[in-house]
């Protein structure tokens, strides 16, 4: 029986390797979503294109005006003269930010009243315009209890908070989204090769020569699953490598923790391409049906978009999404160094969907051959 086992691996490594359209499969999505999520999409907000208004024009005004100009931040790229400029400025995107300084700020700062800053924000992006002007209270606030610090009786602000962000201090899109790519790249490509692969013996006609040596069906499903298996493990492996070597993303969590739970989530994605390969007649028909699976569960991953934010019958929908857990269990892994014994929730709900998916699109493989 492991003779017969090991020589369908064989066979499916060869075939996959000679195919074209499989190494495609095989080595393209990897690279393009390691460039793209490593380099290319990036969420980071700074060199904020700023126009600045004084009203003031006094030394407090300018001193304002300086720390805005030593922010990594922000860049003063215009100081227009009226609200009509503005508008203009802000319509046709020259300017993310207006910063302007009412008359009066000196002496309201003198004087110890309310001086205000008002700070315009372009809101098109609504993530983008929420940090933008958090970065801008931060630098006012700072200048404020700078001000006290000199015995300035400034009244605002009445509280001063000072923040502290864990797992990811520099605030780098690259360490949200990298270690996500490892779950994208696992269900995209094993998925669609475990399918493209079974039908393609149905295709060219090899499926019925197969069932007529001596090999027995869960032979020939673990033949067609096991090579699979071990392209994810190796795809994890080169992941892991580009995140540490190339990004510089250090792994805080256990290598054989994350290693344990990619078989878990294999099984998911393994089971899913059985069942797409008995659903399908022709290789175009498992790519397709590979992604119309692929894209929704990776929506409803957490991958990109908060699964918090989404609406209440969405995020009941999401439990029954195997991606969901991978999601949380690879992050946690990277940027928390979390243990199993927070992860285990999520590691047992991989398990059991992984059998179940596994075991009903074997049981159906299995019908169909019989």
């Amino acid at each position: 029986m492991r003779n017969r086992i090991l020589q369908m691996i064989r066979k499916e490594f060869y075939q996959t390797l000679r195919d074209p359209r499989t190494r495609v499969l095989l080595f393209g999505p990897p690279l393009l979503q390691l460039i793209l999520f490593g380099y290319a999409v990036n969420m980071d907000v700074k060199d904020i294109r700023t126009a600045w208004i004084d009203m003031d024009r006094t030394p407090e005004s300018r001193e304002l005006l300086a720390a805005f100009q030593g922010s990594r931040y922000f860049r003063i790229t215009a100081a227009p003269g009226g609200g009509s400029k503005i508008q203009d400025l802000m319509n046709r995107g020259s300017v993310q930010a207006v910063l302007q300084i009412l008359p009066g700020f000196s002496r309201d700062v003198k004087r110890g009243n309310a001086a205000r800053v008002q700070i315009l924000v372009d809101g098109t992006n609504s993530n983008t315009a929420s940090i933008v002007s958090s970065y801008a209270t931060q630098i006012v606030t700072a200048y404020a209890a700078k001000l006290n610090a000199t015995g300035v009786p400034y009244v605002i602000p009445v509280l001063t908070a000072q923040s502290r962000i864990w797992f990811n201090p520099d605030l780098r899109s690259r360490v949200y989204f990298v270690p996500g790519v490892i779950v994208n790249i696992i269900a995209l490509v094993t998925v669609m090769l475990t399918a493209m692969s079974i039908v393609r013996e149905k295709e060219i006609g090899t499926m019925e020569q197969l069932m007529v040596t001596p090999i027995r069906p869960f032979e020939l499903i673990l033949g067609k699953l096991l090579p699979f298996a071990l392209v994810g493990i190796v795809e994890v492996a080169v992941v892991i490598a580009a995140a540490l070597l190339i990004f510089g993303i250090p792994i805080h969590g256990n290598l054989l923790l994350l290693f344990s739970c990619t078989v878990l989530f294999l099984l998911s994605t393994l089971g899913v391409g059985l069942f797409i390969s008995t659903i399908s007649q022709t290789q175009q028909q498992a790519m397709m049906s590979s992604f119309f699976f692929f894209m929704p569960a990776l929506l409803l991953s957490g991958f990109a978009f908060p699964i918090r934010n989404m609406p209440n019958s969405v995020k009941y929908l999401t439990y029954l999404n195997p991606l969901r857990y991978f999601m949380k269990i690879v992050r946690d892994l990277f940027l928390k160094g979390a243990g199993i014994a927070s992860l285990w929730r999520e590691t047992i709900a991989l398990a059991l969907f992984g059998a179940a998916i596994l075991v009903l699109s074997a049981l159906r493989f299995h019908k169909k051959l019989d």
